[in-house]
């Protein structure tokens, strides 16, 4: 592990730890400070000289940095599984062996994940998973997005008559919306799986019960106390911080609950999770919170359905991108940005070259003012996918686009009802993985903010992704697309993806967590591919910029960094600081699979 206190080349001199402190009982986000720490490579210490720093712009990234990994590109023939956790990529490795599919890995990865990574994902979560079976020739969408309770309204989020702070609504129950993860896993498997259900929780039941050596990020996370709800509930409490401290790095850990709540999984199926004596637990987990008791109740979980979804397609330079509509914004705002960048060859510039960085800031901002308009749960609103997507709309909007300005800050195009601009948070995973017949898996999954809720059941952390949904639910006199509804899905930037070549074969899968931001590191990603021909490892190191509409983020101790001033000169506005990528991603190579795991997280690829 190669930690930013000591990788000069990395963070020059400089490293930050983001920390939440509350003052009461209830976090608040009118009360929490960031914290920052400030170091110098030249004193061999971690001092604590803490600063305060603008909570509104660090708030977006509270999975923070823990550190460098280098990690080389990896190449197989048979089948190959990226993914954030070495645990979990073994468990799926062992089961690609055994006669396993692309999807039956999936479910002993993410059943892994849950354990050893449980700050980003889990069974208490959502996913969206995009499936390639081979020999269809077909492509599948299905997800387990999290559905808001039947009895919540469009004031949830409500106190006093108004709003409260995004803060306010993370920590507790109200937050939590019915997890779908388990079920869309489920749905695959049974209808793309080989192996029995049961046997595909093996691994992770028995890590459970011999125990796991805890990793460096978790343990930082933990240090680092980026979710303080995790000391104020006393079941997270007493698992995340035995004794009062935070679990140590490389510690053995045990979670016998978890055990317990996967071997009633494997044995009775999902029915004991959504009916059975687990659901008892979620509920009464979520009702009972000791910090804003939720709605969640039985009738919310037994009535869960998976939805199955057509693909989002589209192409760019003859290349066939593939990902999740609504209520994903994810696959939309890739698209989008692509089809904008299409008419400036970014092929013509070197890889990270930045006249092509700038260009790909302007596409961004343009994509996402869309999204932040009109992308929702189309089961409750009309998305016009269709008209944002078409050529004579795209034409319209990269007319804004100038090779040497920034235009400034991007307007929606339309009809100007139904925006939001609701916080997502970067505690999320990816895994990609494709087997020996050919099939490819690209899923991405989140409990949301680190941690969650901070509420447990079942040895599990339960999401707070009822946070996605806007908090008010009118702007201007007009209802808000990504408002809460009972049984709505909240708005999502997941972006899993699957490319094919301009012959229509599969070339590859990724995706990435991050938050919003997922929705630039998976389009830097295609293009640094696609146009600057370079392969998945390099492509995924690649230096990272975004954004989101507003800064133009550079990411520190890199390259990046260095085009502060000739941003600042186009009109930008322009910071260093960051980034937290995880992507994973799997890439047609001469014939074999190459994989390759992002060097910001922990994550690897393995393949036989």
């Amino acid at each position: 592990m190669i930690d930013f206190y000591k990788f000069k080349a990395s963070i020059k001199h400089l490293c930050l730890i983001t920390k939440f402190f509350s003052c009461t009982a209830q976090w608040t986000g009118r009360i929490a400070i960031l914290m920052v720490s400030l170091f110098t490579l030249s004193c061999g210490q971690q001092s604590l000289n803490q600063v305060k720093i603008d909570v509104k712009r660090e708030a977006r990234d509270p999975e923070a940095a823990t550190g460098l990994n280098q990690k080389k590109l990896v190449f197989a023939e048979h089948g190959m599984i990226s993914a954030a956790n070495p645990y979990a990529v073994e468990a799926g490795m062992q089961i690609l062996k055994a006669g396993g599919t692309a999807m039956d890995a999936a479910v002993a990865v993410q059943a892994v994940l849950t354990l050893v990574e449980p700050q980003s994902s889990g069974i208490g979560g959502g996913a969206f998973i995009m499936y390639w079976q081979q020999s269809e020739k077909k492509l599948y969408a299905f997800e387990g997005r999290e559905t808001a309770p039947e009895h919540a309204s469009e004031t949830l989020f409500f106190e006093e008559g108004k709003a409260i702070s995004w803060f306010d609504g993370v920590v507790g129950g109200r937050s939590v919306g019915a997890p779908g993860v388990l079920a869309a896993l489920n749905a695959g498997q049974q209808k793309f799986g080989q192996l029995s259900w049961s046997g595909l929780f093996k691994r992770a039941i028995e890590l459970s019960e011999t125990g796991f050596e805890v990793s460096p990020r978790l343990a930082k996370l933990l240090a680092m106390r980026i979710n303080p709800g995790i000391e104020k509930l006393p079941q997270s409490r007493a698992y995340f911080f035995p004794g009062d401290q935070p679990l140590q790095a490389g510690e053995l850990k045990t979670n016998l609950q978890l055990a317990e709540s996967l071997r009633g999984i494997a044995n009775q199926g999902i029915d004991y999770f959504y009916r059975g004596e687990l659901a008892d637990k979620i509920v009464a987990a979520v009702q009972n919170s000791p910090i804003a008791p939720g709605l969640l109740n039985h009738n919310d979980l037994k009535n869960y359905q998976v939805k199955w979804r057509e693909p989002l397609c589209g192409v760019y330079q003859k290349h066939q991108i593939c990902g999740f509509g609504p209520p994903s914004s994810g696959a939309f705002s890739v698209l989008m940005t692509l089809k904008l960048l299409e008419k400036f060859h970014l092929a013509q510039y070197s890889a990270n070259q930045k006249e092509a960085l700038h260009l790909f800031t302007q596409a961004s901002k343009l994509a996402f003012a869309d999204r932040n308009q009109y992308l929702a749960d189309n089961d409750y609103v009309d998305v016009p996918l269709n008209l944002l997507l078409s050529a004579e709309y795209i034409n319209q909007r990269a007319a804004i686009i100038q090779p040497d300005r920034d235009f400034g800050k991007a307007q929606a195009g339309l009809l100007a009802n139904g925006g939001t601009s609701s916080l997502e948070r970067p505690s999320t995973s990816h895994i990609s993985i494709v087997d020996k017949w050919g099939n490819a898996l690209s899923m991405t999954t989140s409990i949301e903010m680190a941690f969650g809720s901070a509420v447990m059941a079942g040895g599990f952390l339960l999401n707070n992704q009822l946070t996605d949904f806007s908090f008010n639910p009118e702007k201007s006199g007009d209802k808000v697309a990504n408002r809460v509804q009972p049984g709505k899905r909240p708005r999502s930037s997941m972006s899993p993806t699957v490319v094919f070549d301009p012959k229509d074969n599969l070339l590859g899968v990724i995706g990435s967590p991050g938050g919003s931001r997922i929705i630039n590191y998976v389009s830097h990603s295609l293009i640094a591919l696609i146009d600057w021909k370079l392969d998945i490892q390099s492509a995924i190191d690649l230096p990272k910029i975004t954004n989101m509409n507003g800064k133009t983020s550079l990411e520190a101790g890199t390259d990046v960094a260095d085009f502060k001033a000739y941003f600042e000169q186009l009109g930008h506005q322009a910071e260093v600081r960051t980034l937290n990528s995880g992507l994973h991603g799997i890439w047609k190579t001469e014939g074999k699979w190459s994989g390759a795991a992002d060097p910001r997280r922990e994550g690897i690829a393995a393949g036989y």
